[in-house]
Order: C-alpha cells, then structure tokens, then sequence
C-alpha cells in the first residue's frame, strides 16, 4: 500500500517568535511546490502563532511539541489542547525521548495525552525508540514493545486510523549518528507487524511510521528507499529551512 511521505521538523527549544516567523515564510516558499509530501513543523508554544501566520497558504502544517491531557486547570506551566487548536495546531508530538529522559514523561502519561490530542481531533505523533544501552543489549524489540503497548493502551482501530508512530533511537539524537538504513527498516518493520497483530493489517498497512535521529539531507533519499520508512522526523536539520527543504523535496 502506498502510504503519502510525511516530513516534520521539530524546532525544540530553538527561535524566538520573530525569529521563528522568519524561517517559516522562507521555508512556505521553498516548499510551496510539495504536492507530493505532507510536512510540518513544531515551533515552541510562544512562537505558534506567528509561525501559523507564516506558513498560511502554504503546504505546511503547523504541529506543537507537547500537550497536557486536561483542557484548564491549575496546571502552571503546560497548554490544553484547546490551546494547541486555537493557534492552528493538526499535529502534536507525543513521547519525545527529551520529554521521557529530562521531565518524567512515562507510557502511562503518553497514554493519556494521545487521548487528550484524539479527543480534539490533534493527530498525534508517538515517539518511541531505544538507548544505546538497550541496543547494545539487544532489548531493541522489548523496549518498543512496551512503549508501543502501553502508549496505546485502550485505544480502539477506529481511534488510531490517523496515529503516526516516530522511530527514533535516542542514541541517534543529535549525535551525528544515524542507523543504517536497513537498521530502520527492520525496526520499522517490527512496529508495522506490532501494530497490525494489536489491531488489524488494514492500520498497520496504513499507519505512517516516520524516522528520527539526525536525518539530514545526505540520507533521507536512502531512508525513504525502504519500504516501512514513511518519513521523518527531523530535528537540527530542520532549523534552516533550505536545510530543511532539501529533505522534503527528496524526491526531487
């Protein structure tokens, strides 16, 4: 089954709102010609705004970084997803390996906020992957298996039907360190088969799985040559937007 590329750069603590405006409307224009790839991009909370101003009309979506799964409350600090609604937001990012290591984000919290983002009609992109450590010690398979199990834990077929999963082994974050192509391959392999004996072959055929950990445009043309790799999920490679551009316009 053809599956549509979706390409997503993940700004991290990077750009003030002007600064973000900027690298948006320069990267809307590069990319306005991307009638073949779904893209977006996920600004910090202050610049969601400016950045949505920015890429208006164009073929860019705009994404958050987070969410909290309660929509207001005393709760200093986080955003609804109302919030992310109202400023524009399609996607958000759930389960990065930064939110898992630096604030406590845990399966169970992961669970709660896919929800959160399904029941405000937010397409959620789950981030799961393993540390060198794991790797090393062959639990690969082990580790995705419960992030994925318990991420997912009560969610119907008919829930997950617009789910995007990230592979993203943290020991290839920022690192300059990127697996092979056919290490990728077989992980994404693994989820696809995961997902279709949780669910059913019609979502894991359907579902997108995207890579990320330092993608750049040198290897994206040879990750998307595989057939389980459906895009990715590009984090410093994503901060200039003709850097960017060049890893949407692969095909090209």
């Amino acid at each position: 089954m053809a599956r549509r590329p979706f390409i997503a750069g993940n700004w991290k603590m990077h750009k003030t709102a002007p600064e973000a405006a900027k690298t948006a409307e320069q990267l809307a224009a590069l990319v306005a010609d991307a009638a073949d790839v779904d893209v977006m991009i996920a600004p910090t909370f202050t610049a969601l705004e400016a950045v949505r101003k920015g890429i208006e009309g164009s073929p860019v979506a705009l994404g958050a970084q987070n969410l909290f799964w309660e929509t207001e409350g005393a709760y200093t600090g986080e955003i609804s997803p109302p919030m992310l609604v109202a400023a524009g937001c399609k996607y958000v990012i759930i389960g990065h390996s930064e939110r898992r290591e630096y604030f406590g984000e845990t399966d169970e919290t992961v669970n709660k906020r896919i929800r959160a983002a399904l029941d405000h009609n937010l397409i959620p992109i789950l981030c799961v992957g393993e540390s060198e450590s794991q790797r090393e010690a062959e639990k690969t398979f082990s580790v995705l298996d419960k992030q994925i199990k318990n991420g997912l834990q009560g969610f119907s077929l008919d829930d997950l039907k617009d789910l995007v999963i990230a592979y993203e082994p943290v020991w290839a974050i920022g690192t300059g360190k990127t697996a092979t192509k056919e290490q990728a391959q077989e992980v994404h392999a693994y989820i696809r088969s995961l997902i279709g004996d949780m669910y059913a072959k019609s979502l894991a055929d359907s579902l997108r799985i995207q890579y990320g950990g330092s993608v750049k445009p040198g290897n994206i043309k040879e990750l998307m040559d595989m057939d389980d790799v459906d895009g990715a999920l590009v984090g410093g490679a994503s901060l200039e937007a003709e850097t960017f551009s060049k890893i949407v316009r692969f095909n090209k």
